[in-house]
């Protein structure tokens, strides 16, 4: 009993610790999203801000990662350049490693070089972190010698040439999801990125009451599709329709210059939950 309660005492003070390490990261950088539009053959620059909020002199270092979007919108993380849509590789970043003193800041300056033959959108993640002085013999051998990697924080770069205008979404699949131990009625819809570009829309719900014709627009979600890729979303249908037939709609808008599109349902509206015709209607126009 004596040494389970030194183990559990020890496993309390590395958590401690590590605890203290994680709050004790403190530093912000401006802005989390990079965006170049360079054309093919072009060079372009970006700037993000890095300060120390901290009341001692940091280390940091920068590394680039690419990631896979998936259909529920996590992004995967992987080696970088080791996918077909990496610009990892096209990024010269000045300073990679550096050190602010409290409350100083630091611009660092991303040279983007697009190849003559990249007319497609192209993405990857950079990683500003911590960076802790150690001796060798504790030191993460992967990492190098005497520097242990802190807290990070990643900022996302997208890079798609001004010319490339092929923006196309459609949304279809509308479905009910709602389970018994749910609040409110959930429903799912499939959003598929057709274009070239990565896209930000939002996406609302529309009942519209069969029998009086009365009709009512929910609150959208945002969201972001990436090109050649589906994405599955998730849309929360409040409690405040009165009992009656409803067509649900679930309407994309990606900007003022292209014609929303919805897909549809009918659902009927009692004390519980009853779906009563699947009728959906993909790639429906929006006037």
């Amino acid at each position: 009993m004596q040494y389970r309660n030194y183990f559990t005492l020890g496993i309390f003070l590395i958590l401690s610790l590590i605890h203290r390490n994680i709050v004790a990261q403190d530093f912000e950088v401006a802005p989390v999203f990079l965006e170049f539009n360079a054309e093919p053959g072009e060079n372009q620059s970006r700037t993000i801000t890095v300060k120390n909020h901290s009341n001692k002199k940091s280390s940091f270092l920068i590394t680039l990662n690419d990631f896979l979007p998936s259909s529920t919108g996590e992004k995967k993380v992987l080696a970088p350049n080791s996918t077909k849509r990496s610009c990892a590789n096209w990024l010269n970043i000045n300073p990679s490693f550096f050190e602010i003193n409290p409350g100083d800041e630091i611009s660092i300056q991303l040279n983007m070089m697009v190849p003559t033959d990249e007319y497609s959108a192209a993405w990857c993640i950079l990683y500003i972190q911590t960076t802790i002085e150690q001796s060798s013999w504790t030191s993460d051998k992967s990492l190098g010698t005497g520097v242990r990697v802190g807290g990070r924080i990643g900022v996302h770069i997208y890079q798609s040439p001004k010319s490339n205008s092929k923006y196309a979404l459609k949304i279809s699949n509308l479905i009910e999801i709602t389970e018994a131990k749910d609040k409110e009625r959930r429903f799912s819809a499939t959003i598929e990125n057709l274009g070239e570009k990565i896209t930000k829309s939002k996406v609302y719900l529309i009942a519209s009451n069969i029998n009086n014709v009365e009709e009512k627009q929910f609150d959208p979600i945002e969201f972001e599709t990436f090109p050649k890729m589906s994405r599955t979303i998730e849309l929360i249908l409040p409690n405040v329709l009165a009992s009656g037939t409803y067509s649900l709609a679930a309407i994309i808008d990606y900007g003022s210059k292209f014609a929303l599109e919805g897909t549809q349902i009918l659902i009927e509206v009692k004390d519980y939950p009853v779906i009563l015709h699947e009728a959906t209607v993909d790639s429906m126009k929006v006037k």
